[in-house]
């Protein structure tokens, strides 16, 4: 799995709203950029060392990408560097999108975006909003001040609400009225573990089932699992059979192989690394299968996941 790699300009830097910048990304070869669906992201590839993942927020049609950036303050690195010293008119280079986080078809559709996970939800809000569908967006801020996008927002009217914590009104405090209609709708969700947590609990308490469900998080949901049993991998092409120890990953043993795949978050939560399952079951271990994938066992998440057989035969 060779990944695609793309040169791009930085064409634009502007902050949008409290803590973010915004940097708009234009073709360095001015050959179109590949087009991408609501929801995808691109890997950026810092020159100072590291892959990072954000959400494509470009407006429908645009030729360029657009990403927006939260200045963290735990930051490694990545965040830091994008903030102060990335430069219009410098260069990066990025992967082609990827989409696992598709947004879903429902005759009414919720979407709950908290701080900077608006930037996949936007898209999806303006998309809903084209083609006159039954939708609200609801985001959730700590002030005004940290409001990005205002007036793409704006343009979305009533069905865009905009919550305060600072003003007392947060998930916890009130509860949007939508929640309480689970029947024929899809709710999509983006934001901090905490948020996200407690949003599922509520909404499994008004009564959604799982698969109305969609959710994308900025870092995987828990701690990682013990390693479990070793176990061995074979490449179909080749018949090569190579075994995973209990320490290790397939990743981590593919290239150590000198097997070529892609990788890129390492975390579970990008689906770079997603390959086919010919034969054996996976122990799913990712934050970006839906259940329908992972109950087909016919893919694995090769950064984190395992196996529950003795064999894996991967499509490789």
């Amino acid at each position: 799995m060779k990944s695609t790699h793309l040169a791009v300009t930085v064409i634009a830097k502007q902050l949008n709203g409290a803590g973010n910048v915004s940097l708009t990304l234009g073709s360095t070869s001015g050959q179109p950029l590949p087009h991408f669906t609501p929801g995808a992201h691109i890997d950026v590839h810092l020159p100072i060392g590291g892959i990072r993942q954000y959400s494509l927020c470009s407006p429908a049609h645009a030729a360029h990408y657009e990403i927006c950036i939260r200045l963290d303050p735990a930051s490694k690195g990545g965040s830091q560097w994008m903030h102060h010293q990335l430069h219009i008119g410098d260069e990066l280079t990025i992967s082609a999108p990827r989409n696992h986080f598709p947004l879903p078809h429902a005759p009414r559709t919720l979407l709950f975006a908290a701080g900077i996970g608006l930037t996949p939800l936007l898209v999806m809000a303006e998309a809903l909003a084209v083609q006159e569908a039954d939708f609200v967006l609801h985001l959730y801020l700590k002030r005004q001040d940290e409001l990005a996008f205002a007036t793409r927002l704006a343009l979305l009217g009533d069905r865009a609400v905009i919550h305060y914590s600072a003003e007392g009104d947060s998930l916890r405090t009130h509860h949007p009225a939508e929640l309480g209609s689970p029947e024929n709708g899809a709710l999509v969700a983006c934001g901090p573990a905490g948020f996200m947590s407690h949003l599922q609990s509520l909404a499994l308490e008004y009564g959604w089932r799982s698969e109305q469900m969609h959710s994308e998080r900025f870092k995987p949901e828990s701690a990682p699992r013990l390693p479990g049993d070793s176990f061995d991998i074979e490449i179909a092409s080749s018949g090569a059979r190579f075994t995973v120890g209990l320490a290790q990953s397939i990743a981590e043993v593919l290239e150590n192989a000198g097997v070529e795949i892609e990788l890129s978050c390492e975390q579970g939560m990008c689906g770079a690394c997603i390959t086919g399952v010919l034969s054996g079951v996976p122990d799913h271990r990712d934050e970006v299968l839906s259940q329908k994938e992972r109950a087909a066992n016919d893919c694995i998440v090769l950064c984190c996941s395992r196996a529950h057989s003795s064999v894996l035969v991967l499509d490789l």
